[in-house]
């Protein structure tokens, strides 16, 4: 559980929900875009779950977001701290 807590992983699921809300889309409608369950997106975004790679670029995809930008962010967001 510490790995979730680690400031990387508090990164991505920030960088996530952030490009989420910019698209103005709620957790069930990006979940439905992934042909997940809407409790996926709800436990990457509150810190419960990680995401791997292929995931954050699926998620990237999903939100029309270049995923080399969105990880930019989240190595920004790591070096802020």
């Amino acid at each position: 559980m510490k790995a979730l807590r680690s400031p990387a992983a508090r990164a991505v699921a920030n960088i996530l929900k952030k490009a989420r809300e910019r698209r103005d889309l709620s957790q069930r409608e990006l979940a439905a875009l992934l042909k997940r369950p809407h409790s996926v997106v709800g436990m990457i975004e509150s810190h419960q779950r990680q995401v791997n790679v292929p995931e954050f670029i699926a998620i990237a995809e999903a939100l029309d977001a270049d995923p080399i930008e969105l990880f930019r962010q989240v190595v920004r967001e790591c070096g802020a701290r």
